[in-house]
């Protein structure tokens, strides 16, 4: 399968966008093995997937948009994906924390498990993991460090943290 990969700034540092024909695979704070593409045209198909995910996360830093509609093709367990797409329901400025979302897929022993799968999100930002904090109401992990963390908090108004 072919992957493209593009290289995007944010108000949260580099990004690095992964996709195929099939959809966006991943956007992620370090560079992946996959062939860096400098423009994106629109001849190919992941062109147009990466140009539209690029679009909608340029948006979403602009305070423009609270809701991404991209095309996913990800890998994971079936697990890791039921979890994913739970995160991705979290409304835009809200919190919950891994034992609300092990609760929501009907699973509430999984919290660790939640835990896990959340810090294997492919997708940062367009998948909300960031938006998942403890139980106790503290701001938690995140793969990509508690400054970007805060600072994505911060955009979306949730000034708790």
């Amino acid at each position: 399968m072919d992957q493209i990969q593009y290289e995007m700034k944010s108000k949260v540092g580099t990004l690095y966008l992964v996709a195929s024909k099939d959809g966006l695979e991943g956007m992620h704070f370090n560079k992946q093995r996959v062939q860096l593409v400098k423009k994106l045209g629109a001849s190919k198909p992941e062109e147009k997937i990466l140009k539209n995910a690029v679009g909608q996360v340029e948006e979403y830093f602009a305070g423009h948009r609270k809701q991404f509609d991209i095309a996913f093709n990800l890998a994971g367990t079936s697990f890791q994906k039921q979890v994913w797409r739970e995160l991705f329901k979290i409304p835009f400025g809200e919190t919950v924390s891994y034992k609300d979302i092990a609760k929501r897929i009907k699973n509430p022993k999984a919290v660790r498990a939640v835990g896990t799968a959340n810090g294997k999100n492919p997708v940062c930002i367009i998948i909300p993991c960031h938006r998942v904090i403890a139980a106790d109401g503290s701001i938690g992990g995140y793969s990509g460090g508690l400054d970007k963390k805060r600072k994505l908090l911060k955009l979306e108004h949730s000034d708790r943290f």
